[in-house]
């Protein structure tokens, strides 16, 4: 007799913050998927016909040095 309607009271409580949470924005993410898809960590997988000029001779440049192939940043000089 008492289960019943504690769980009425939980179910339509738990309805209550849901649609309150959707209502406040909690749900979205308009800028994680557009920027997402602009995160280039498949540099290994572009075959060398298919690179730019300047990807070529950096990845060239990284294999020669023992770097990783999708490492394109220049290194710091710390000789001061």
């Amino acid at each position: 007799m008492i289960l019943v309607p504690v769980m009425l009271v939980l179910v339509a409580l738990g309805i209550v913050l849901f649609s309150w949470a959707v209502k406040n924005g909690q749900y979205d993410d308009l800028d994680g998927p557009a920027h997402r898809i602009l995160y280039d960590d498949d540099k290994d997988r572009i075959p060398d016909d298919a690179k730019q000029p300047e990807q070529k001779t950096a990845s060239r440049s990284n294999r020669a040095s023992g770097g990783e192939a999708g490492d394109d940043e220049p290194e710091e000089d710390r000789t001061s």
